[in-house]
């Protein structure tokens, strides 16, 4: 049980740290380093130190270490923090496949006793408004042209 309860606590741990970690490096990046708490201020100072004898990632990962460790050990961790397992990539490559899309299914076609369209005679377009406008205007003119 206290096995379960030390894991648990060193992945709540673990996460933030790398959370904090990365904000207070934002933070610092933006110009508000001396807003930052003493102990972030002490991460970063060492960060920085470093960053002049190794890698960026190295120093990261070593910056995230310590505040971990520190981390771990205000949560009640009991003994030394244990090294948190590696992260499993979700995928290989990191990049989502594209997948066409699958056909249209054809419509089923229904065919009315009244009116219906022989089979090969195509779609139905639709009569444009311009064009039924017109007729009506037409037979408005005819209709009174008769009548007078």
């Amino acid at each position: 049980m206290a096995s379960n309860s030390s894991t648990s606590i060193a992945r709540k741990a673990r996460t933030k740290a790398e959370a904090d970690f990365a904000t207070w490096l934002m933070m610092a990046k933006l110009g508000s380093f001396d807003d930052l708490p003493a102990n972030a201020q002490k991460v970063l100072t060492g960060y920085r130190s470093r960053l002049d004898r190794m890698s960026e990632t190295d120093s990261k990962a070593i910056a995230v270490r310590e505040t971990y460790q520190a981390y771990f050990s205000e949560m009640g961790g009991t003994g030394e923090a244990p090294e948190p397992e590696p992260r499993k990539p979700t995928t290989e490559d990191n990049v989502v496949r594209f997948q066409k899309p699958p056909p249209p299914k054809p419509k089923p076609t229904v065919t009315a006793a009244r009116g219906a369209r022989p089979p090969g005679a195509g779609p139905h377009r639709p009569v444009p408004a311009l064009l039924i406008f017109a007729a009506m205007v037409a037979l408005i003119a005819v209709y009174k042209f008769l009548t007078r």
